[in-house]
């Protein structure tokens, strides 16, 4: 079983945003899973719309990577972006909290994540 997401990756200040969804223990990298035939962009556009309330500027997105990792007995894909964004990051009803992780953090995130949290810091965006 493949399930097939896309994440926005917003670095400030040797950190990464990640959010708790609502009734969850894990903080994500912020994004999901594709809808129908839905392109990355798409994706993303619309999954940190819904979860933080912001509009992504797609012209300014870029591919980071790509990371796979094994989770009960599937794999999960995701593809990884930064763009630029309007509005303030606000967490929306699916939600719960918000923070930004540095790389002290890594392991409060799923394994995929976690292949995120080393590139980030192998790249000197994570402290």
């Amino acid at each position: 079983m493949l399930i097939d997401t896309v994440a926005w990756v917003r670095t400030e200040g040797g950190r990464v945003l990640c959010a708790r969804p609502r009734g969850k223990g894990v903080f994500y990298v912020p994004g999901g899973k594709r809808e129908g035939a839905e392109s990355d962009l798409e994706t993303l556009v619309r999954e940190i719309r819904e979860e933080l309330d912001v509009v992504l500027d797609p012209g300014t997105a870029a591919h980071t990577g790509t990371y796979e990792a094994g989770v009960d007995g599937g794999l999960v894909r995701m593809a990884c972006y930064t763009a630029d964004y309007r509005g303030e990051l606000t967490p929306s009803s699916e939600i719960e909290e918000i923070a930004w992780f540095g790389y002290a953090h890594r392991e409060l995130v799923p394994p995929v994540d976690q292949l995120l949290f080393d590139d980030l810091r192998d790249a000197g965006l994570l402290v």
